[in-house]
């Protein structure tokens, strides 16, 4: 999904938020919309809230949150952090949807970026779905 204005962003976030977006829209690229409208707000409060409306959001959608689906914290937080990056490389006004689709054309982009930084088996264990567990490959880049 490309986005073309920040309107489309706030929609698929407060969307997330009031548990109302279609499941098809939420996708690598709409978890970062999300995310960023979020961190851009508040990034303390983006961490401390986001885990909740991501679970919430699942069961909304027949979804379940469990030890091996479902919400995972240390994707989450990783990819809120990922987003705080995507802003502060940005000037303060650039419009969301531009920093999404610069955030899109990079690394973070790729479904599959955690993987640079975490193995699998160490990205999709339990503890890491349950809790933060820090990258086992190599640092991250923030």
């Amino acid at each position: 999904m490309t986005f073309t204005s920040d309107t489309e962003i706030e929609r698929i976030a407060r969307g997330l938020v009031d548990r109302t977006l279609p499941k098809a829209e939420w996708t690598h690229a709409g978890h970062f919309a999300a995310a960023l409208w979020l961190v851009r707000a508040d990034f303390e409060a983006a961490q401390r809230d986001m885990p909740g409306m991501i679970r919430a959001y699942n069961e909304s959608v027949g979804g379940i949150n469990s030890d091996t689906e479902g919400y995972h914290e240390t994707i989450t937080q990783a990819s809120l952090r990922a987003a705080r990056l995507s802003l502060t490389k940005a000037a303060a006004d650039t419009p969301l949807h531009f920093v999404l689709k610069d955030l899109m054309a990079g690394e973070f982009g790729k479904p599959d970026w955690l993987l640079t930084y975490w193995s699998k088996p160490v990205l999709f264990s339990v503890a890491a779905r349950r809790e933060w567990v820090a990258p086992d490959l190599q640092p991250l880049p923030f």
